[in-house]
């Protein structure tokens, strides 16, 4: 085997299987799978793959975020977003880059990072605060 493989089976990965339910905190895993359900307050990592059929319930935040079960909360992909053909998406998402494949869904707020990290002006914003302190 290469070194790929190896790097990939060395890295800290939890898995939440099919059928299985998690509550609570997850701290110090690199890849989070869910193909179960996990409910958590605050996770950081720097990847996760929501599996068809998973559900991830409260905030995550990542570098990166495949999407082909459903989330429902709020998502922060530092990086990228994808949102496969089985994915659904509720509540907000904030990520650099967002790929939506044909039957993907998004129901909620999508904000699109900028390169210093915050949110971009464009669509997502909602008027000048100049003009509500006009008279």
């Amino acid at each position: 085997m290469g070194s790929p493989s190896r790097e990939a089976a060395e890295r800290r990965t939890l898995v939440v299987g099919r059928g299985i339910s998690v509550q609570g905190t997850v701290q110090d895993a690199e890849r989070l799978v869910v193909e179960g359900t996990v409910e958590a307050t605050m996770i950081n990592a720097n990847e996760l793959s929501i599996a068809p059929g998973g559900v991830f319930k409260g905030e995550v935040e990542v570098d990166d975020a495949e999407v082909a079960g459903t989330i429902d909360g709020t998502l922060v992909a530092r990086a990228t977003l994808i949102v496969r053909a089985t994915g659904r998406v509720l509540g907000t998402a904030r990520c650099r880059r967002l790929q939506v494949e044909d039957g993907g869904q998004i129901t909620g707020r999508i904000e699109m990072l900028s390169d210093n990290g915050g949110p971009s002006l464009g669509s997502s914003s909602h008027g000048s605060p100049a003009l509500a302190s006009e008279p």
